[in-house]
């Protein structure tokens, strides 16, 4: 094994690149964490250099004062400025009420 102040060359090389990772999550279901109170939870189709996405079967996820509010939509272009973190195979934000978002009215 060759070795370059302390690194194992041969794990180094197998090292993946970022847009190489969102390529092989192309087809697969993404967790994306954006600024703000959004999440988005979708199937990859396709993205760019700048990481602008095009998710199919999307849920998204926004926190408000009431909760957590859930919204779907068949597809969206989704500008990469805005993304914080990109969860490969992700799930989604564990809304706590098995279903995600609703909630009723309710008074007091």
């Amino acid at each position: 094994m060759s070795t370059e102040a302390g690194v194992d060359l041969s794990t180094a090389a197998a090292q993946i690149q970022p847009l190489e990772l969102l390529d092989k999550s192309i087809g697969g279901r993404l967790h994306v964490i954006m600024k703000g109170d959004r999440e988005l939870v979708g199937t990859l189709r396709g993205f760019d250099t700048f990481v602008n996405m095009v998710l199919e079967d999307v849920d998204e996820f926004e926190s408000t004062a009431d909760g957590m509010r859930r919204t779907k939509h068949d597809r969206i272009l989704l500008n990469g400025n805005n993304v914080c973190l990109l969860v490969p195979d992700g799930t989604g934000p564990d809304t706590g009420d098995g279903g995600g978002g609703g909630g009723g009215g309710g008074g007091g």
